[in-house]
């Protein structure tokens, strides 16, 4: 009789080796699934020590173009962010993976997919509920969640005992435990000596970004150039010339190669699971965190005021909210989507910025599309269109209820 066939997702890396060869130990008959979302990484090598292991097949799809594409330059439209600072570096990355791994196990004519999400993250439930939403029969394998695992293993060092043992090589060892995910957008740091809030990271663990303490003594200057909020356009200059570079990827990369050079978009924080449970996290976001200011700057030149103000109090937080949680696949993201781009018609223009020792700033921004602000109206050296005696009947009406609510403070003894 033949082995029931499993779909792992699998990076190469501690957690998901000792997987496979546990599905293995199961007696299932394993494809691996590696996704290339522009992470550092050997796939050659991995794919090796995967059949070397065990598995049957081992797919590996290039998905960067995709990512940015639908999920990174959306992200930028929306000015996503998930508790004010994190830009949801490893949330934008589940929907093209879970997607991409549902079709080869509907290539392979797998019954389940398995992955190496924890039992306490947020992961488990951004790729589960994709998998569901893409294939609401697909049996799900979470090793993290059964019993019979992680009583087998209960921190990671059971996992490298485990490894030696199998005679698997990872790059995790006892005196580094802690766990990274990368791709084109970031990469995460968590676990570990990371677990307590109030350790310090060491300057080692940082991968993509230079410190910002020996980043380049001089700052770089460049111009993002944007269609309807996407970026379609970055221009850099320097004494070897003008580099302009186009295409969704190719952009990407350039923010990229700018922002880790200088490095730009290191964070460090304490966030809310979607589960329950406070974690301890360090990111880095180079590239993004660069084309998010310059979106952002540039709404301040070409969005209406109202318009804009919906948009964060109601589809930023929303969609924002809906990656962090896993809800990519769902009615109330494509609503919340279309919502987004209906306000980003006019987000046309150019904002030109620096990148100086870990930080990124504006220095100015244009639009030859946007007409909503007049530098005659706005100046303190001329009258121009406006006028000024105006505000004073402004300023009486919005007084109307606070001179009533004074009052009424007044009368009850009570200060302002």
């Amino acid at each position: 009789m033949a082995k029931e066939k499993v779909c792992l997702a699998y990076s190469g890396g501690l957690d998901t080796s000792c997987i496979l060869a546990w599905l293995i130990e199961k007696g299932y008959a394993v494809v691996c699934f590696m996704a290339d979302v522009g992470q550092e990484e050997d796939f050659e090598a991995a794919k090796k020590k995967a059949l070397k292991i065990g598995a049957e097949k081992v797919y590996v799809e290039d998905l960067r173009q995709e990512f940015v594409e639908e999920l990174c330059f959306p992200a930028i439209q929306c000015n996503a962010v998930y508790e004010g600072v994190y830009l949801l570096g490893t949330s934008l990355a589940r929907p093209v993976i879970a997607r991409s791994q549902i079709a080869v196990a509907q290539k392979e004519k797998c019954v389940a997919v398995s992955h190496g999400c924890t039992g306490k993250g947020n992961d488990q439930v951004r790729f589960e509920l994709a998998f569901y939403a893409l294939q609401p029969s697909i049996k799900v394998i979470a090793p993290w969640r059964l019993p019979e695992f992680y009583t087998r293993f209960v921190g990671r060092n059971d996992l490298l005992d485990y490894a030696a043992q199998q005679n698997i090589p990872v790059t995790s060892t006892k005196s580094k435990p802690w766990s990274m995910d990368e791709n084109l957008a970031h990469c995460s740091y968590e676990a570990g000596i990371l677990e307590d809030p109030n350790t310090t990271p060491p300057d080692d663990m940082w991968k993509l970004t230079t410190s910002p303490a020996s980043a380049p003594s001089e700052p770089e200057d460049f111009t993002v150039t944007f269609q309807a909020g996407i970026p379609t356009k970055l221009t850099t200059s320097s004494s070897d010339g003008t580099t302009t570079t186009t295409g969704a990827l190719d952009i990407f990369l350039a923010a990229n190669t700018l922002a880790r050079r200088h490095g730009v978009g290191r964070i460090d924080i304490v966030e809310n699971r979607f589960i329950g449970i406070k974690s301890r996290g360090c990111y880095e976001t180079p590239g993004l965190t660069v084309l998010w200011v310059a979106h952002m700057d540039l709404e301040g030149l070409t969005l209406d005021r109202e318009v804009r103000a919906l948009r964060d109090q109601f589809a930023t937080v929303g969609w924002s909210r809906c990656l962090y949680n896993g809800l990519y696949f769902s009615p109330e993201r494509e609503y919340l989507q279309r919502a987004v781009v209906a306000a980003q018609d006019g987000v046309t223009g150019q904002v030109r910025c620096r990148v100086y020792k870990g930080h990124v700033s504006v220095l100015g921004r244009s639009s030859d599309t946007a007409n909503l602000y007049d530098m005659s109206e706005s100046s303190m050296d001329e009258i121009g269109a406006f006028e000024p005696s105006d505000t004073s009947g402004f300023i009486a009406v919005q007084a109307i209820r606070l001179k009533k609510y004074g009052a009424m403070k007044a009368d009850k003894g009570e200060r302002l």
